[in-house]
């Protein structure tokens, strides 16, 4: 058999990944729990941590991690009722998993969460897909795409300014506006005519659909710590009123997807890749992502694998999006002079924000606001979204030891929880690591105690943000290795127009201390209640 690849480009169309079966995962079930609560002696060698149940299923888990991992280290089993998850937070192992080894791990319980939602999307999808659908999507983020998508961007948010300014008018000069729902709303507006090429309009009006996505992905999230799938019983749809509401949910997404995949497919187009790439899309009715992939798409493709790729794009696009923009605001809105700062880079890029009509920044613009993209970087560093990548070993994997001193064996068959905030958080990595600041993206940084890791390096950004590459995977905002994120350059530039849009016309202030502002978790992390700030024109 060949070796698995690292990288997208890497593969061989030979390559057969390991597989798991029943009976592996049964073995291994019955193994850990005689491991961690009976006499039996540990094959893995990793330290356990009996975690408290309340912790685990009352709050976001990840929370609840941070402090096992500042106790046990970089890597360790964590125990709860029947569940057992080996929890990574070294950079050393994340390497290990994501870049040299990707294809001895699938997605595991993720998979299993996230089929009913995404089906065979690029997330959850098992490799023989992920391989197909990767390779007819990669081509569809080519430049000429994303610098009209650019334009897009400021279309939006010059919505989303306009609804500002009438909100401050309403209130005489100043308005309190829940920002968490705004960048919701303009961010779900571009993924739609991005993606789909359909308005959702949710600046405006409140669109059903996001609410559907939403509950669906707090199911999703319930699932995922739940002691027992109760939802797989018989008629658990009907009886159970969250499973009911899933259901309905699921139904009204699925209704609009299936009808604009039709819509898609009622315009002939060509399939030459190159012309596709070499469009002038100031000119093209639809220059919709779905529109791309219908013209391109292989006979093999079913109109329910394109349904499975834009419930996917749906979710991760807009949901990363919306979340890092929240964290940004509420971290610069803590610290008025790097606030100062980041406005008076974005004037001297576009200019002072004069007259009622906004403006959007250009690709070239974008790409001169440094302190900008490193503000939303530092953002994604701080609140990682997702916050943890779930695996399960296909075979067995002996660690590095990185931080750590033990020899730990990932036995095939194990779930693994890698915390993405742990690792962005991680004390050895990272100078003051809880602290938000952008700036520390351009210092360098090694620690020899970490073995193995070549610290974080500057000089090794090329592109809109610093990335595992810079960092040796201490830093890993979009993932990592063969199955990172394809559009984390989609979600830069977005970002990056929207925040410089707002904060060149609005000043923003907290309207309750920062320390009530709390956290919960979907497919991202969340605000507890939203993000009340008090918003004046500049």
């Amino acid at each position: 058999m060949p070796q698995p690849p690292s990288t997208e480009e890497d593969i061989d169309d030979d390559f057969v990944p390991s597989q798991l079966g029943i009976k592996d995962i049964i073995s291994l079930w019955i193994t850990q729990i005689l491991q961690t609560y009976g006499d039996e002696e540990s094959k893995d060698g990793a330290p356990v941590c009996e975690g408290s149940v309340d912790d685990l299923v009352g709050g976001p888990i990840f929370l609840a991690l941070y402090p096992y991992f500042l106790r046990y280290g970089g890597v360790f089993k964590l125990a709860f009722g029947p569940k057992v998850f080996m929890v990574l937070s070294d950079p050393v192992v994340v390497r290990e998993v994501l870049k040299e080894k990707p294809f001895a791990f699938s997605k595991g319980v993720l998979a299993e969460i996230l089929e009913p939602i995404m089906g065979q999307g690029l997330i959850p999808a098992p490799y023989a897909v992920w391989k197909n659908r990767r390779r007819q999507l990669v081509p569809g983020f080519h430049k000429a795409w994303l610098d009209h998508m650019v334009g897009l961007f400021g279309d939006c948010s010059t919505q989303l300014v306009k609804n500002l300014d009438a909100e401050i008018a309403k209130g005489n000069g100043s308005a309190i506006v829940d920002m968490e729902e705004r960048f919701c709303s303009v961010s779900l507006d571009i993924i739609g005519l991005a993606v789909f090429n359909y308005d959702f309009g949710s600046t405006t009006r409140e669109s059903p659909i996001i609410k559907a996505v939403y509950t669906c992905l707090q199911e999703a999230a319930h699932r995922s710590t739940f002691y027992f799938p109760y939802w797989n019983l018989p008629l658990a749809d009907v009886l159970v009123p969250r499973q009911r509401e899933f259901k309905n949910n699921m139904n009204l997404i699925n209704e609009t997807l299936n009808g604009l995949i039709k819509k898609a497919q009622a315009f002939e187009g060509t399939e030459d890749l190159e012309e596709l790439q070499n469009r002038d899309y100031s000119k093209v009715k639809d220059p919709s992502l779905l529109r791309f992939l219908v013209d391109i798409r292989g006979a093999d493709v079913t109109d329910s694998q394109l349904r499975d790729d834009l419930m996917t794009m749906l979710i991760a696009g807009h949901e990363t999006t919306a979340a890092v923009l929240t964290w940004c605001l509420y971290c610069l809105a803590q610290d008025r002079e790097l606030m100062a700062r980041v406005v008076a880079e974005i004037d001297d890029v576009m200019g002072p924000a004069d007259g009622e009509t906004p403006t959007a920044p250009n690709y070239e613009q974008i790409q001169k606001m440094e302190l900008v993209r490193l503000c939303l970087a530092e953002a994604l560093r701080l609140y990682p979204e997702p916050p943890i990548l779930i695996r399960r070993c296909l075979e067995d994997v002996p660690l590095p030891k990185g931080a750590g001193d033990a020899n730990v064996t990932l036995i095939k068959g194990m779930d693994v929880f890698i915390s993405v905030w742990n690792l962005h958080r991680h004390p050895d990595c990272w100078e003051e690591p809880l602290k938000f600041d952008p700036t520390r993206f351009k210092r360098p940084f090694q620690n020899p105690g970490v073995k193995d890791w070549a610290g974080y390096n500057p000089d090794l950004i090329s592109g809109l943000y610093p990335n595992e590459v810079t960092s040796d995977f201490a830093f890993i905002p979009f993932g990592a290795g063969a199955r990172k994120c394809i559009g984390d350059q989609f979600a830069m530039l977005e970002a990056t127009s929207c925040l410089a849009m707002t904060l060149r016309r609005y000043d923003f202030e907290m309207t309750k201390d920062a320390s009530e502002v709390g956290m919960e978790m979907g497919a991202t992390i969340h605000t507890a209640g939203g993000l009340p700030m008090k918003v004046t024109r500049r």
